[in-house]
């Protein structure tokens, strides 16, 4: 297939790629910088609405990934105003390039994330389940509503809900490290809250996953079979790295050090299954907390 990607820099778009082209897929990169002399790059500028609509023509697939950092950063009026900008407007003004397009692309997988259901505690939550009420899963409703326009155009959207991307190259485990590997990690809040975790190398795959199985359209829990409390994720990684896990760090704590993004990313309890992955017969490479950790973290020996 040839592939357009956004958001290629990014922790998964940076592994996504090379995946890609070792499968024999031609890629092109949306950017955002005067694409480079002989690149397969195509340039767009989301904000001012801006697509080089004919360096799209004859994309067969395309995977949406571009969107501001939400962990980088408190919550101000100004960040969230450019979590949401750069999902909502972004998504939107690539959908609508797509549908103009003469011959428009089969398939697109637009990310999105588990932040849509909000806190629901103990729940267990399915493709299905409602929205939350908070920030963030207003953002993710109308995040995957702006794909519309794509929709409405005969194209296949999958939107890929997003659980905490385990990887040392970035992301909450790569900050989680350094205080781990020193002997100051511990439980956040009360432990008890639910972490849906997985693994990058599974996301890789669940994208390609969804390229190429026509069957599959709409939302997909993009998480591992097993969700783990606070508690549970902590001690494994203490013992993944050899290293005490005694340093717990109360709610109020949490949220003084990070505002309004402890309740939605660090204390919310998310508990979420992977039920249409399932459905459409997906194997998880790394179904396990303890080994995927040992693998990400290049402790499989041990």
């Amino acid at each position: 297939m040839h592939v357009l990607v956004t958001g290629s820099t990014g922790l998964v778009g940076s592994a996504l790629v090379p995946f890609l082209s070792a499968e024999g897929h031609q890629v092109t990169r949306l950017v955002r910088a005067t694409p480079r002399p002989g690149a397969a790059e195509v340039y767009w500028d989301p904000t001012a609405k801006r697509v080089a609509t004919p360096g799209l023509e004859g994309i067969e697939a395309v995977v949406h990934l571009a969107g501001e950092n939400i962990a980088a950063g408190r919550w101000t009026l100004e960040k969230k105003t450019r979590i949401r900008n750069s999902r909502v407007q972004g998504t939107q003004v690539l959908c609508e390039a797509l549908a103009q397009l003469v011959h428009p692309p089969r398939v697109l997988v637009s990310a999105s994330a588990i932040g849509y259901y909000g806190d629901c505690g103990e729940r267990l939550l399915q493709e299905e389940s409602r929205p939350g009420t908070d920030f963030l899963a207003d953002v993710c409703r109308a995040w995957e509503a702006a794909t519309a326009p794509a929709e409405q155009a005969g194209i296949r959207v999958v939107h890929v809900r997003l659980g905490i991307v385990l990887s040392a190259a970035g992301g909450a485990l790569a900050r989680m490290l350094t205080p781990f590997k020193m002997g100051c990690g511990g439980v956040m809040g009360a432990g008890r809250q639910y972490m849906s975790w997985i693994v990058l190398d599974d996301v890789v795959r669940i994208i390609y996953h969804a390229l190429v199985t026509d069957s599959l359209r709409g939302p997909v829990n993009t998480v591992a079979p097993h969700p783990v409390r606070n508690r549970e994720f902590t001690k494994t990684l203490g013992r993944v790295l050899w290293r005490p896990t005694l340093c717990r760090m109360p709610s109020f704590m949490v949220r003084a050090l990070f505002g309004e993004m402890a309740d939605a990313l660090l204390l919310a309890s998310i508990r979420v299954a992977p039920a249409r992955l399932g459905d459409t017969g997906y194997s998880f490479r790394y179904p396990e907390l303890e080994g995927a950790l040992r693998h990400v973290l290049g402790k499989t020996g041990e």
